[in-house]
């Protein structure tokens, strides 16, 4: 045999021996059957307090509190935002609703003007996981463009390859509110009499059922429990009856206090039917798409994210919800418009416990890239951080200083602010007179002690660096705000 024909043999004899030790080992998972399926579940204008796993002592959540013993439940989350838009714009981009200037829900009150939709050249982490072979689905409400922005920058233009409700409305402020027919795109009128999140959660099923044999992220974003109220009749019922039953109906339910030179009323006590109803509503959906998860066998391969978009309602517009001990709620930016409940489930990775650490909806974007297995993209989710150390209790915290700026006229009867948060203090600056506040949320979650006289120099260090912050990120202003 010449040299050829020798070397062919050898490498011959490589092949098989190679060939038949792989054949005896295990098969390898492919690169897609490693990567982790998402559930996120965004409920709008849910309170801090309207769960059970947070201490609500009269909505019942029973599938949101199982998901809170399984995961972690963060018990400082905060919206990027006091109303819907900015938050939801932060979640998918990372970035701080003022650096992207959409600081107002999508169609309010434009002194400073904003961003009517989300911009096309923002990436979004649906965006980045559609390329890395995600099958993304978005249902629900979405308010990221005006009317002037439909179809053009709907769900679908921003990384989800199936959009099931999303369009600019925020509400549905429609004849039958939250029952069908509801004649909205992207969704098929039900049956009459139809619920509309019991239609989303069996759309959410049917996908999971579809799709559960490669990644996905399902994004549910709720309709509830935002205005209008409305919720099946049963459910009403059951709660009136309980209300009754406890005695918790009348005018005591409601307190006031003093901002400015007005009282400000707000619901102090938690006791609306048909508000209680709709929060059931979303827990009853949350558990019938963990279910199907379960059910197809994904459970384990499965992330699941619980959050808000704003705190809740309970100051204005019908005032159903109570958020004591924080105070006030959505529109304001202090804890009780902008501390969320949050919940994280990341099977095998996260021990189940309750976090204190502070977490901002920027966050989500890294941490969901980083779970996938993606790169960071510090430069486009430049506010997020990842909170896989945090998730797997390599670092006790993964924010020392966090922002907020609503420089608008909310319809709950905030006013135009700038918040910074460092440590266990917090500085408010209200734009339309310029007086700030200084709260030690260690000591009083209620922000009910202002301590800016008390501690001049504390008060005047974090003015600084919330200025220098304003610089940063390029925060536009109320016209009769001087930054003096």
């Amino acid at each position: 045999m010449n040299k050829i024909g020798v070397g062919f043999f050898n490498i011959m004899v490589l092949i098989l021996a190679f060939s038949s030790d792989v054949s005896a080992q295990p098969a390898q998972p492919s690169n897609d059957a490693q990567k982790p399926n998402f559930v996120f579940f965004l409920v709008d204008d849910l309170g801090w307090m309207d769960i059970g796993a947070n201490g609500s002592p009269f909505y019942e959540t029973p599938n949101v509190d199982k998901l809170a013993d399984e995961g972690i439940r963060f018990t400082q989350a905060y919206a990027g935002s006091p109303v819907c838009s900015p938050t939801r714009a932060s979640i998918l981009t990372g970035k701080n609703p003022a650096r992207i200037n959409l600081t107002q829900y999508i169609g309010g009150s434009g002194n400073p003007d904003y961003e009517r939709n989300l911009p096309l050249e923002e990436v979004t982490f649906p965006e980045l996981l559609q390329e890395a072979g995600y099958k993304n689905v978005f249902l629900g409400k979405w308010h990221l463009n005006n009317r002037n922005g439909e179809v053009t920058h709907w769900p679908d233009k921003h990384g989800f390859d199936i959009n099931i409700g999303g369009h600019f409305r925020g509400g549905l402020y429609l004849k039958n509110k939250y029952f069908s027919p509801w004649d909205i795109p992207n969704l098929e009128n039900g049956p009459a009499g139809e619920y509309m999140t019991d239609r989303l959660a069996d759309e959410a099923v049917n996908f999971i059922n579809q799709k559960h044999d490669s990644p996905f992220l399902l994004y549910f974003s709720f309709y509830n429990v935002h205005a209008p109220f409305s919720a099946p009749k049963a459910l009403v019922e059951k709660y009136t009856t309980k209300r009754d039953t406890l005695g918790l109906a009348g005018e005591s339910r409601f307190q006031t206090f003093k901002h400015g030179n007005k009282q400000i009323r707000y619901r102090d006590k938690q006791d609306h039917a048909t508000y209680a109803a709709m929060v059931e509503s979303m827990d009853e959906a949350v558990g019938k798409v963990l279910e199907s998860v379960k059910a197809q066998g994904i459970e384990d391969k499965t992330v699941v994210v619980f959050f808000s978009d704003n705190g809740g309602l309970s100051t204005s517009e019908g005032t159903p919800t109570a958020n004591t001990p924080l105070r006030a709620g959505k529109g304001w930016l202090y804890e009780g418009g902008i501390r969320e409940p949050a919940i994280i489930k990341w099977p095998g990775v996260a021990r189940p416990t309750v976090s204190d650490a502070v977490i901002t909806s920027m966050d989500f974007c890294p941490t969901i890239l980083d779970m996938a297995g993606l790169s960071l993209r510090p430069e486009l989710h430049v506010d997020g951080k990842s909170l896989v150390p945090l998730l797997k209790r390599e670092v006790e915290k993964v924010h020392d200083t966090t922002y907020f700026h609503y420089p608008h006229r909310s319809n709950q009867k905030g006013r135009p602010s700038s918040a910074i948060r460092k440590g266990n203090h917090k500085l408010i600056v209200f734009f339309d007179d310029g007086h700030k506040e200084l709260y030690d949320l260690s000591q009083d979650i209620g922000e009910t002690k202002d301590l800016s006289g008390k501690m001049p120099e504390l008060t005047a260090s974090l003015y600084a660096d919330l200025r220098s912050w304003w610089k940063e990120v390029d925060a536009r202003f109320p016209k009769e705000f001087s930054m003096n």
